[in-house]
């Protein structure tokens, strides 16, 4: 082989050599299906994402977790609105896309991302959480949710919490023929147990958001019916008056009407 030949072919080994770095740094473009820690990765559409944060009635007050953020829309949707938002997702390349995207928005300040596993994360500071995972991840991560502060809004793309039923269904349409679902739960505060209230006494049963028990009022024992909560806030009725208020700790207290009208007020017995 003559001395150019080799000249040549050396020449053409560097060139290729060079060229490889460049051929490795590719952008990262995320593809629909493709493999991650627990789920897959499909996109919530747009129009769903605007109705999910509607829902929770997002505004600039809001500190908004997504849990397993993608490639960040959600977390940037709710940074437009001028919430803190962050993105807890397990793949870096998502992760760095995320950050990316959020600079191209222009919403780098408010929206941030971590590459963390969702189930060794606290997210207990949120007002709001929203998601799109599987139905056995929901439940998984059920407990903790239920354990957020009260009024916390949970909104999950397409899956429910099994017999935690939503307070809200929610639907987007995709295209002409087709439409999206997603669920909306308000964290309800922790009732169950024995109150005082003035002389008497009330017995609740908590099932999630709802309510069941009696009502003991001198000699009468009453059956509460129609006992609800939608955050803090409490509602019931026991024989024909109504009662309404607010749960803050180990007090109770509101108004009523009906029979009696006026202010009402309990206190968890034990002091629980």
């Amino acid at each position: 082989m003559s001395t150019l030949h080799t000249l040549q072919r050396l020449l053409l080994v560097l060139l290729l050599a060079a060229a490889a770095p460049a051929m490795s740094a590719a952008p990262f473009e995320p593809q629909i299906g493709q493999e991650g820690k627990d789920v897959i990765w499909v996109p919530t559409p747009t129009a769903l994402i605007e109705k999910m944060l509607d829902a929770a009635k997002v505004t600039a007050n809001d500190y908004v977790i997504d849990l397993g953020s993608g490639d960040g829309r959600t977390v940037i949707a709710a940074a437009k609105r001028g919430a803190r938002a962050l993105g807890i997702e397990y793949n870096p390349d998502m992760v760095e896309l995320s950050k990316k995207n959020a600079a191209t928005a222009g919403v780098e300040a408010k929206a941030t991302f971590v590459k963390a596993d969702i189930f060794e994360s606290d997210f207990s500071q949120a007002t709001v959480i929203t998601m799109y995972l599987l139905p056995q991840l929901n439940l998984r991560l059920r407990p903790k949710l239920l354990d957020l502060k009260p009024g916390t809004h949970i909104v999950s793309h397409a899956f429910t919490m099994d017999d935690w039923r939503a307070d809200e269904t929610i639907t987007a349409q995709d295209n002409p023929s087709y439409s999206r679902t997603a669920y909306h739960w308000i964290v309800p505060a922790k009732v169950e147990g024995s109150w005082q209230l003035g002389d008497g006494e009330i017995s609740l049963k908590q099932t999630f958001q709802m309510l069941s028990g009696t009502l003991k009022s001198g000699n009468a024992m009453l059956k509460i019916e129609n006992g609800r909560l939608r955050g803090d806030q409490i509602s019931f009725s026991a024989g024909n008056i109504e009662y309404s208020g607010r749960v803050s700790g180990g007090t109770m207290s509101g108004s009523m009407r009906g029979g009696n009208s006026g202010n009402w007020s309990a206190t968890r017995a034990g002091g629980r």
